[in-house]
């Protein structure tokens, strides 16, 4: 900054190493309908989102390769009796679903790449789904935030809690002529 000859210069640098340093950072997001706009900044701030809770707790390979690797810990789990047991297998099909949804989606067969990710030791190795190829999750910059994929699992053990301990449900009575109801599509709603 002394090499700076201009007072506005040093100053202009000065307040540029200032927001740098402590912190502050000014995105401006366009496009080209307000639609556009609105879902760019959802974007950024969901970047944001998963930056501060990486720098919080840390990072997990992405891809669901963390969840997936986490099912081996359970195929030891003693368990008292059946009903224990089917519960640690539900937990690991859950476990295992990102990465075969992924890979399904992407068109390759998902119980396959399940398979070899399973069968190798690498626990950074995960299946790249726009490339086709397995390659290390981290290197390649495919990462979860660790406190993302914690708090998923409290939640959904959250819910899972309330639903078996729930004595009474009310479901929808399954008519063969119509497909499940479920969210209608945002395509089709006007």
């Amino acid at each position: 900054m002394d090499k700076s000859s201009a007072m506005f210069d040093r100053e202009k640098a000065q307040e540029r190493l200032s927001k740098l340093s402590g912190g502050v950072a000014v995105f401006k997001v366009g496009g080209a309908s307000e639609a556009e706009v609105g879902e760019r900044k959802d974007r950024v701030t969901d970047a944001l989102n998963a930056t501060r809770a990486a720098v919080e707790e840390g990072i997990l390979p992405g891809g669901g390769v963390a969840l997936l690797y986490s099912t081996k810990a359970l195929q030891n789990l003693q368990t008292e009796n059946e009903d224990q047991k089917r519960g640690v297998q539900i937990i690991q099909d859950a476990l295992k679903a990102p990465t075969l949804t992924i890979a399904s989606n992407a068109g390759y067969d998902g119980s396959l790449v399940l398979g070899k990710l399973l069968e190798q030791d690498d626990d950074n190795l995960g299946f790249d789904a726009s490339k086709g190829a397995y390659i290390d999750m981290v290197k390649a910059g495919i990462i979860d935030p660790l406190k993302v994929i914690r708090t998923a699992l409290v939640d959904a053990a959250s819910v899972s809690l309330l639903l078996t301990t729930t004595e009474a449900s009310v479901l929808e009575n399954p008519d063969e002529k119509k497909p499940p109801s479920r969210m209608p599509d945002i395509d089709n709603d006007y």
